[in-house]
């Protein structure tokens, strides 16, 4: 496998840290050399949240170069559009058909108009909606997005491996509900 690279775009409250640190510690499981790291803006206002992970034979550095990533994992459909700039003409999308609207932000409209500008392949899901519909719990819509693009063959990681990062890094009360997200993206495909 070449590398794979990926950025993960969201805002704070969203578990984007968590994500990455869940798909970093499955590709570890697989023994790929990992590396990630994270910029947050005022993430605990719900600002911008962006964090990288490459995993493949040998990595080098933790930043995903402008243009060169594989897959834009997208919480919040706004901070797709911020993160245009690693997009190459490889690049896929799966995103969260979720907007969060404040003033001075494009209306869902507009900001639907420039998703569908975007001409690589991409998935518009609606995990938030459908982790609040079955979990009571919008913050599950990560791993159901994690579990999408595992199920997808978009981010090529095994489900049994993934499972394993889950019980690893969540506390056992959290384990078995994010497995579920994750598992009911493979049974709404």
């Amino acid at each position: 496998m070449k590398n794979f690279n990926l950025v993960i775009a969201g805002v704070g409250g969203q578990g984007v840290v968590t994500l990455a640190q869940l798909i970093a510690q499955t590709a570890l499981e697989e023994g790929w050399d990992v590396k990630t790291s994270e910029l947050h803006g005022l993430s605990q206002r719900g600002g911008s949240v962006e964090t990288h992970v490459r995993f493949g034979e040998k990595i080098y550095s933790p930043l995903v170069a402008r243009g060169s990533a594989d897959l834009i994992l997208s919480l919040e459909i706004l901070e797709t559009l911020r993160k245009l700039d690693f997009s190459g003409k490889q690049t896929k999308f799966l995103i969260n058909g979720y907007s969060i609207s404040f003033p001075g932000c494009p209306s869902e409209e507009e900001t639907g108009r420039m998703i569908n500008e975007i001409k690589n392949e991409k998935h518009i899901v609606p995990a938030s909606k459908i982790c609040q519909e079955r979990f009571q719990k919008e913050v599950l819509s990560g791993a159901y997005l994690f579990g999408w693009g595992v199920y997808k063959n978009l981010i090529p990681l095994k489900p049994e491996s993934a499972f394993k990062a889950i019980d690893d890094l969540m506390p056992e009360k959290y384990s078995g509900i994010n497995k579920q997200a994750f598992e009911l993206a493979n049974e709404s495909n």
